[in-house]
């Protein structure tokens, strides 16, 4: 007759499993929850720091391998939680009270794809099961109307601006109080009391990740978000070719400057894989740039997302490459460095203990 399991037995099967971005064990780190044994059956919970921990299935299936080898264990249950690290604002802070990440895609210059890569990372956080807003904030070429699909003006209630909600997220644009022809003509006093009112008086709500599609550039808008949003981190998105990759250092600077934390570059674009020949990549822009240059200022480099055709159908019918083809290499790409995104934030909160102090579980 084997003999009873035991929770230091159930502990100690599970210490080998090690979180790769912690380099610790998920029982020294405290993710292992609510143990529970009855008889020859054990449940138990594994709490990520993220919904959208990229190991999630691997650990669930190391950890029911593992405790079902134990004498005596004939069934395990494990569930897969995760507990959001952040910011986590007080409900009565002025700027952004509830939001736990906000997160800055930025470029150096326009036309690489920078709110096509902000939707889309919002969309994946948001498929992984956290709760997402997306503001636009190019305030001269705002996007997200036309890539979401979303119009209207949003309407307010007891002095807050409500944001529109579409695509499973909630959404803010200078697009929606504009006609399609409306030219926006602003000077720098302007744009900084648009941005500062998209901060304090849109009703956000609880969010984990508020990503924010910057103006291009390093202008009024790009520092004013800079200096007034409490930013978790920025993503710099660029191509492979020369010019945009000297811009996306410009943008670097501005972050380091203001001692925002650059998350690492993308690169969009990165190469071409015809249809009818599926293990050939053409690199039109060049090839490694933005790998090289991740290497060169001692940033991560998050990957590269190729180009899609469906990308650019897809946004101009509001149909994001997540939606229109959600088994394309563009798609998977994306995923992947949303991943990337969110264990980097986790980490920069566990090193920093007064902001890993969200309270939110989601459970999968």
């Amino acid at each position: 007759m084997s003999s009873p399991v035991t929770e230091p037995a159930v502990l100690d099967a599970l210490r080998p499993i090690v979180d790769p971005d912690f380099g610790k064990s998920i029982v020294d780190l405290g993710f292992v929850k609510d143990v529970r044994i009855d008889g020859g059956s054990v449940a138990f919970a594994i709490e990520l720091t993220t919904p959208a921990c990229p190991v999630k299935a691997e650990f669930e299936k190391a950890a029911r391998e593992r405790v079902l080898a134990l004498p005596g264990v004939e069934r395990v249950d494990v569930r897969m939680t995760a507990q959001t690290r952040g910011r986590a604002g007080a409900p009565d802070a002025e700027v952004l009270p509830g939001v736990r990440n906000t997160i800055a895609v930025a470029s150096g210059k326009g036309g690489v794809g920078k709110s096509t890569t902000a939707l889309n990372l919002a969309l994946a956080l948001r498929e992984a099961g956290a709760r997402v807003g997306l503001m636009d904030a190019d305030v001269y070429g705002p996007s997200i109307p036309l890539l979401t699909g979303v119009k209207g003006r949003p309407h307010a209630q007891e002095g807050r601006i409500l944001p529109h909600e579409g695509l499973g997220l909630k959404l803010m644009s200078m697009g929606f109080f504009l006609t399609d022809n409306s030219p926006v003509i602003w000077r720098g006093p302007m744009v900084h009391g648009l941005v500062r009112q998209f901060l304090t008086d849109v009703a956000w709500g609880e969010l984990d990740y508020l990503v924010v599609d910057m103006p291009p550039g390093t202008g009024d808008a790009a520092l004013t978000l800079t200096q007034q949003a409490p930013l978790a981190g920025a993503v710099i998105v660029t191509t492979a070719n020369d010019l945009s990759l000297i811009d996306a250092r410009k943008g670097l600077s501005m972050f380091e400057k203001v001692e925002v934390p650059v998350l690492g570059i993308v690169e969009n674009m990165s190469y071409f894989t015809p249809p009818d020949l599926p293990d050939r990549r053409y690199y039109l822009f060049g090839e490694g740039g933005g790998r090289r240059t991740a290497e060169e200022l001692g940033v991560d480099f998050l990957g590269e997302v190729p180009i899609d055709p469906r990308i650019v159908e897809g946004g101009d019918r509001g149909r994001p490459i997540l939606l229109e083809a959600p088994d394309s290499d563009a798609a998977a790409a994306f995923r992947a460095i949303a991943g990337l995104v969110a264990r980097k934030l986790a980490v920069l909160a566990e090193r920093t203990p007064a902001l890993a102090d969200a309270n939110i579980t989601w459970v999968s």
